[in-house]
């Protein structure tokens, strides 16, 4: 007998939450949202550092009338390992476990930083990326999807097209969110919209780097259809990857608005 239910017991505090519910109304999902908790991301052979705002729930059946809030913490608390796509798959059935539950949903979202090497000088520095995880658990199956906010630089074609000098150029947002049927590893995410871009970015640059950059996107232009396009072109010849989507948003160095592009594969 647990320390828990012999505290339980001797206090005589009646289990709410496991009342069975009279109104035979099943919930689909019930739990926290914005938790913020730390996770340590692996990327490559390194555990990162980082912290995530957790979002986690779970099925809770007619008859039951409530779900046991306090262990959705006891489980974030008991992660002990870098997270990475077969790891979360292990975790999301541990938490289920945990939950007495046979549905449920994980989703964590936080920054990581990749470092990265100037193309001609080769100074180092680090840029932030946004990522999120999804892990669900329906049917009898588990899903499990990486996504990531990659920021990169486009140049306008028609511009460069009707301009005797110059081309208008503004730095752009790729979210790339794929279903995970192998495991990618963050960096060859990004990879997908870095190198689809008129230009990746970097944090720092000197000057014969600032003129390499330059001149890539001069000599590159994107749409921001063409960089939507480009960018799910790859990922439909990666076998790792099942559905996905792809989202732009170029933020106008010339309107006051964005243009933007999505597309998905179901």
């Amino acid at each position: 007998m647990s320390d828990l239910k012999d505290l339980k017991d001797a206090l005589h505090i009646p289990d709410t939450q496991s009342a069975r519910d009279e109104r035979h109304l099943a919930i689909q999902r019930v739990g926290v949202r914005s938790l913020r908790y730390p996770l340590q991301l692996r990327i490559g052979k390194t555990a990162a550092p980082t912290v995530a705002a957790w979002d986690l729930d779970v099925a809770l059946p007619a008859e039951q009338k409530g779900t046991h809030m306090s262990r959705f913490i006891a489980w974030l608390d008991g992660l002990d390992k870098p997270m990475d796509a077969a790891v979360l798959r292990t975790e999301l059935a541990a938490m289920l476990t945990k939950l007495n539950a046979t549905e449920g949903r994980i989703e964590a979202r936080f920054p990581f930083f990749l470092r990265k090497r100037a193309p001609v000088s080769g100074v180092e520095s680090l840029l932030e990326y946004q990522g999120r995880w999804i892990a669900e658990a329906r049917g009898g199956a588990s899903t499990v999807w990486a996504e990531v906010t990659v920021p990169v630089k486009s140049l306008c074609p028609c511009s460069k097209e009707i301009s005797d000098y110059g081309a208008h150029n503004q730095r752009s947002h790729v979210v790339v969110c794929v279903e995970l049927l192998q495991e990618i590893a963050w960096p060859e995410l990004v990879r997908f919209a870095e190198d689809s871009a008129s230009s990746e970015i970097w944090p720092m640059l000197k000057r014969a780097d600032e003129k390499w950059v330059t001149e890539r996107a001069y000599e590159n232009p994107k749409f921001v259809e063409d960089l939507v396009r480009d960018v799910a072109l790859r990922l439909n010849g990666d076998v790792r990857v099942g559905r996905y989507s792809v989202d732009v948003e170029n933020f106008e160095s010339i309107h006051n608005h964005s243009a933007v592009a999505r597309i998905e594969r179901a």
